[in-house]
């Protein structure tokens, strides 16, 4: 069936959606388990948009890629640590595939469906990830888009080796950001310099400060892409399913390079002012620092050591500067020979943004398919590549591969509007910060986050998910509190998280109980063979409406409020209606058809947010499916099963959505 002949049953406008979608999930690192931030932050997210998909547009239209991001020195660092204090044994690459495995295990428990979980430096996926990231980086040396750049890296002299990444950490040199782990040109809030400006350095290897020699490593010209980024910037501006984090967030390094100077410094600056390159000097009397602003990069860099020689403290401002490609880290993607420079691997960020597209060609391979059918997917107008990631990311998804996007095509072409056949624009579904008790959680922090595998251990799968779904994130940063975890909740306080699974594990499940138990009492057990009323699919078909638009703006918390007036509007009508006495056995069949109708439709909107007990319940209904299908999502039950349809015992008692059972205690407070 067409989108136009889908659209013929519906009295308003609907979306349009892709024929062909990837989703993607940003990927955790391979030397940790997945904390809640990782499954609840993001890949819920990602997960429930690629199942809605699936249901929209057909499953074999889907690739939902994601896996373990296996390079870098914090996964080289950490695993030389645990094995120096004997926490494990093995070599690096055991370590991550370890990891990966818990991690593919832990995604497994919440229902985390991706059709590939791949890992960068692990089995098939390692071979092709290799394989396209020499192809990544030698066309865009072959266009001319890539520069040798000669910097200054630390050295540990008493290692007597060079280090990088977060081998050292300082303080961010970024104006404005208060970060202390700061690493070698990254701080942890995603800021990016030259290593030189990190403030304080220290090795991590030997708790001495380190000194700094001459490397020569591949960048992409991310500047000479300022003007197409604020083109492309200007039009997500006007749509509504990009969120206003992602153009804030790009724009800020839309801007000239500058630097920011203490005003106790300023009589200082006047003095060596004829000694930099030309620049402005921008007067801001009410604020504690002063600015001077440079037209070039390069320029900016002059005055940069020029400040330094000169003891003056400064802060450089977000600006697009050119993005690292390569390193010398042993544990890393090997780099072409590129010019005769050998020995080089990719550094990590860069490769992890094209990983994916190395997975949507490990999983076209797994299913018997060409892997050049990824650009079916990745490079046809008819496709859109949806991104799921967390705010601190949004400078590398956001900035950086949109830019290397655009340089992927020919000269001639370059265009924030790339062609069919060329990489297309991504669409970026950053969610803000989901904080652990009022504060920002992180493995490497001082305020640890639970562990996802642990918080199995009080509530269900479909509890958290609806929780999270339903927090908001894509609005603003949000906390995350459970009960067991808080310190400071009462005996008789509610859970969070238990109260938000109420409108499963109460209202739907005691639904569907009484439509299956009211069957199998008045009509042997068979489903009713009489049409919901009119009324009832005029509510089904709004709900539908309006739970599909905020599906297709990423409005996650907007469709638990469509499913949460539905199913108890739903509820209300089962209890009004079946409390009369006296009824007919047709008013029965009636009444239980208009139930089962509800039941259908709000299955099918809960099918990408509760999975497990929405496929209990399909098994229930003796049903296919198709039932799942948004093309015939306002047909009745008796359209997939005909008259005379026969559902399957439920026994009493019997729970589509139970509740944790260590909840069990606290149901009289529920």
């Amino acid at each position: 069936m067409s989108e136009n002949e889908k659209n013929r049953e519906f009295q308003r406008p609907r979306p349009v959606f892709p024929k062909r979608a990837v989703i993607t999930g940003g990927m955790p690192y391979g030397n940790k388990e997945l904390h809640f931030g990782h499954v609840g932050g993001m890949l819920v997210f990602a997960d429930t948009f690629a199942r809605f998909m699936r249901d929209r547009i057909g499953k074999e239209n889907v690739i939902f890629v994601t896996g373990t991001d296996c390079y870098g020195s914090p996964i080289a660092e950490d695993w030389r640590v645990k094995c120096e204090r004997g926490d494990f044994k093995g070599t690096l690459e055991e370590f991550v595939l370890s990891n990966h495995n818990k991690q593919k295990k832990t995604l497994d428990s919440y229902g985390v469906s991706p059709n590939l979980f791949g890992a960068s430096g692990l089995g098939r996926s390692k071979e092709i990830h290799a394989e396209v990231t020499d192809w990544f980086i030698s066309s865009l040396y072959k266009k001319g888009q890539l520069e040798k750049i000669s910097t200054m890296q630390f050295f540990d002299e008493k290692a007597g080796v060079f280090i990088n990444g977060r081998q050292v950490i300082g303080k961010c040199p970024v104006e404005g950001c208060k970060s202390t782990k700061a690493y070698a040109d990254e701080c942890d809030l995603g800021h990016q310099y030259m290593p030189e400006n990190l403030i304080n350095p220290v090795s991590t290897l030997t708790g001495e400060r380190p000194s700094m020699k001459p490397v020569t490593n591949w960048y992409f010209k991310l500047r000479d892409y300022e003007k197409l980024m604020q083109e492309w910037t200007e039009e997500l501006k006007k749509r509504k399913d990009v969120r206003p984090v992602v153009c804030k967030t790009i724009s800020e390094f839309l801007k000239p390079p500058v630097i920011y100077i203490k005003r106790e410094f300023e009589e200082k600056y006047f003095e060596l002012r004829d000694s930099m390159p030309e620049h402005k000097y921008l007067e801001e009397s009410k604020k504690p620092s002063f600015t001077i602003e440079f037209e070039r990069l390069s320029d900016c860099d002059k005055a940069c050591r020029v400040l330094t020689d000169s003891g003056i403290r400064y802060r450089t401002g977000k600006t697009l500067v050119p993005f690292r490609l390569t390193g010398n880290i042993e544990w890393g993607v090997p780099a072409p020979v590129l010019d005769g420079e050998e020995g080089l691997t990719v550094w990590v960020w860069p490769e992890s943004l094209w990983a994916p597209i190395s997975f949507t060609q490990t999983y076209l391979e797994q299913i018997g398919h060409s892997r050049e059918e990824w650009k079916e997917y990745w490079c046809s107008k008819d496709a859109n590549v949806y991104q799921f990631i967390g705010q601190d990311n949004i400078y590398f998804y956001g900035v950086a591969e949109p830019a290397m996007w655009m340089a992927q095509q020919e000269a001639e072409e370059k265009t924030s509007d790339p062609p069919d056949g060329e990489l297309q624009m991504p669409i970026i579904v950053a969610n803000h910060h989901i904080l652990f008790l009022d504060k920002k959680a992180s493995s490497s922090g001082s305020v640890k986050p639970p562990m996802a595998d642990d918080l199995l251990n009080y509530y269900t799968p479909e509890q958290l998910r609806m929780h999270w779904l339903g927090l908001g994130l894509g609005q603003r940063s949000v906390s995350f509190m459970p009960k067991p975890y808080n310190p400071e909740a009462k005996p008789d306080d509610t859970d969070p998280v238990a109260k938000d699974g109420f409108l499963l594990t109460n209202v739907y499940n005691r639904m569907i109980r009484t439509a299956f138990y009211t069957a199998q009492k008045e009509l042997d057990g068979f489903l009713p063979d009489v049409e919901p009323e009119q009324k009832f699919v005029d509510d089904a078909e709004k709900a539908v409406l309006d739970y599909e638009r905020h599906m297709y703006n990423f409005s996650f918390h907007q469709c638990i409020y469509v499913l949460d007036s539905y199913i108890r509007n739903g509820s209300k009508y089962v209890t009004k209606s079946l409390k009369r006495e006296n009824l007919t056995k047709d008013e029965i069949s009636q009444i239980l058809a208009n139930l089962f109708y509800i039941i259908r439709i709000a299955g099918v909107l809960l099918h990408p947010i509760a999975p497990f007990g929405t496929e209990k319940l399909r098994d229930y209904l003796q049903v296919d499916e198709r039932i799942w299908s948004w093309g015939t999502i306002l047909k009745p039950l008796t359209y997939f099963t005909g008259t005379g349809h026969k559902l399957k015992f439920l026994p009493p008692r019997t729970d589509f959505f139970a509740r944790h059972e260590s909840q069990f205690e606290n149901t009289e407070n529920a």
